[in-house]
């Protein structure tokens, strides 16, 4: 029994592995209960639990590098993921047809979507994490010029993907790494004064699209495109759009509420929602599992994001590492946040997934990657603590 503790105890983080078991199989309960409302035949149960098992095996792979060599790695992922924003761009339509709105995803034969850009968030926190070790390694973090410096190759590198993913007309996804960016500058060490320049120049941006939307629409449609500004009038108003552009957002709203405390039980869903298996999970979650439900599953995404917190305090040393776990953090929280607020009104709608829950392989895939970096770090951790030991 202690060798089977010690065993666990130098591998990985346990706690982290159980909590994505729990998320993995809430998302299982969560899909079988979605795929029986008839908007689709297809079985996307099967197909979930074979995500994970790729997935489980891609976590595998991962743990099999050092951190010394995924550095040295991380320049060639992230030329590739450039190289697959471009070439959908390019692509013929019969490769790369239009869903929602949004050319995104590659249609692979006997595979299916492959979705590029769930990919490149993971191959940004790893480019963002390689570029401020180096400039941290050669440059006094807190200097005007220094910082400046920093933040002109962050804006490259960040700028040139979110310029690539809103070609394809997917907004959400440009918001994610846009967000994981400012996460790890947050914490990159440059000067509060740039910073607050930052934040002032966020919000003024923020203050003129809703002066935009509100006053100068023709201006806002040279930014962006109708059905983006449709979803802004369908979470103002859903009751009024109830019937067209809000009707998603509606039927989410209600099937939550019907829900009430301890919802309906597996399978006694009763409310149609469209897309009920992917984006509108939680949906599912709340009307079959109730308030009780919806909490315990925010309460594992809690827990998942503060081992997190944990594993990059550990790494304080590492700084590779530990911004890793910074992107991680923003990644995962701005998911969690942004889903669930859609889901429930607060939010406008914008397609992002909730991470290991919702349907969806590349979204699945990604995460699990992002996540066997993070058990890696763990692991070394586990394994210098012992080596000490010895």
């Amino acid at each position: 029994m202690i060798g089977l503790q010690r065993f666990k105890e130098s591998f990985f983080d346990s706690n982290l592995v159980m909590v994505l078991i729990l998320i993995m199989c809430s998302s299982c309960i969560a899909i079988y209960s979605a795929q029986s409302h008839g908007q689709y035949n297809e079985n996307f149960l099967i197909k979930q639990i074979l995500w994970f098992a790729i997935g489980a095996i891609i976590i595998a792979g991962v743990l099999t590098f050092d951190f010394e060599q995924i550095e040295r790695l991380t320049p060639f992922l992230y030329g590739f993921g450039l190289l697959m924003l471009v070439l959908i761009l390019v692509a013929p339509a019969s490769l790369v047809p239009e869903i929602n709105g949004a050319r995104a995803w590659f249609k692979i034969p006997g595979i299916g979507s492959v979705q590029p850009s769930e990919y490149m968030k993971i191959f940004v926190i790893l480019m963002l994490s390689y570029i401020t070790k180096k400039h941290s390694e050669s440059h006094e973090m807190g200097d005007i010029y220094s910082d400046l410096k920093y933040l002109l190759k962050v804006g490259i590198t960040s700028g040139v993907p979110i310029l690539l993913i809103l070609k394809q007309n997917d907004f959400g996804t440009s918001l994610v790494i846009l967000v994981i960016t400012g996460t790890v500058i947050f914490v990159s060490g440059i000067s509060w004064k740039i910073i607050s320049v930052i934040v002032g120049f966020a919000v003024t941006a923020v203050s003129t699209l809703v002066f935009l939307f509100l006053y100068k629409m023709d201006w806002l449609l040279l930014f962006v495109d109708q059905y983006q500004v449709n979803r802004i009038y369908a979470w103002l108003d859903p009751a009024k759009y109830g019937s067209d552009i809000s009707y998603q957002l509606k039927q989410s709203i209600t099937a939550i509420g019907s829900g009430m405390i301890s919802g309906k039980g597996i399978g006694g869903g009763e409310v149609y929602i469209p897309e009920a298996h992917s984006d509108f999970i939680f949906t599912m979650i709340g009307e079959e599992f109730g308030f009780i439900g919806a909490c315990i599953v925010v309460c594992l995404y809690f827990i998942l994001i503060y081992r997190i917190v944990i594993i990059g305090f550990n790494q304080m040393k590492n700084m590779f590492e530990l911004y890793i776990c910074v992107g991680m953090i923003g990644l995962i929280m701005f998911h969690v946040f942004q889903n669930i607020g859609m889901v429930i009104g607060l939010l406008p709608i914008t397609g992002i997934p909730l991470p290991l829950l919702s349907y969806g392989g590349s979204s699945v895939l990604a995460t699990m990657f992002g996540l066997g970096l993070i058990l890696n770090i763990s692991y070394q951790q586990k394994r210098s603590m012992f080596s000490g030991d010895n």
